[in-house]
């Protein structure tokens, strides 16, 4: 039996005409609008937020219940606007987000790549997680990620490449330089492990680009500088 209101004013009240003033008063907003409002609070936040940290952000000013009207769930607001939970994505969305970064970059996305682009992506660590490794969850997007002897091959052509461009054998602060310049090179230490981190590892390496260098015509002196071919 549905409740008397308390007041003769209320009871008095046109129920369309109400209905007609609630819709006319409360702020619409288009999808659009509320994706923005998502991306924003997340870039303030640098991560994916909560209902709670949505609504409470002081630069935020549509109500959480108002996603959730839009978009069915909390969740499926958080997906449209790119900001996949954390908890709940799947292989596939992860796989996907990757897909989409790697896609921007023009080339395999790193561990620094996913740190830079926090609130849109998922943490590298939920990847290490899931995949078991970033290398993994990067084979699998589709991405040529070098593993084992396939690592080994292509540090040693990146090394000859650098080689050429320094006009000697590269060091391992030139390595560590370069790394500076181009993120999707191995850092030095990872090339060092790729030789066992043995004593003379280094020069093990360089030993294996000159060889590269020499396979291809150009001549390496005792020093290690590299001589241009005639």
């Amino acid at each position: 039996m549905p409740q008397k209101p308390r007041f003769r004013a209320v009871a008095q009240i046109d129920p369309r005409k109400l209905a007609e003033f609630q819709e006319g008063i409360r702020k619409r907003y288009t999808d659009d609008q509320i994706v923005a409002e998502l991306k924003a609070c997340a870039e303030r936040l640098g991560r994916s937020p909560t209902m709670r940290e949505f609504a409470s952000d002081p630069e935020t000013t549509v109500h959480p219940q108002t996603v959730i009207e839009h978009f069915g769930s909390w969740n499926a607001a958080k997906r449209e606007a790119g900001l996949v939970p954390r908890r709940f994505a799947t292989r596939e969305e992860l796989l996907g987000l990757l897909k989409e970064l790697g896609a921007e970059l023009g080339r395999p996305p790193t561990a620094r790549d996913i740190d830079e682009h926090k609130g849109r992506l998922p943490s590298k660590s939920l990847y290490w997680h899931t995949f078991g490794s970033l290398t993994t969850a990067l084979r699998e997007a589709g991405f040529d990620v070098p593993v084992g002897e396939e690592r080994l091959e292509r540090a040693v052509e990146q090394g000859a490449a650098m080689a050429r461009k320094l006009g000697r054998l590269p060091k391992f602060a030139d390595w560590a330089e370069a790394r500076k310049e181009d993120d999707t090179l191995m850092t030095e230490w990872q090339v060092y492990r790729l030789l066992d981190a043995r004593r003379g590892a280094w020069s093990t390496f360089q030993f294996l680009v000159r060889e590269q260098l020499e396979s291809h015509g150009a001549r390496v002196a005792a020093d290690g500088t590299v001589k241009r071919k005639r």
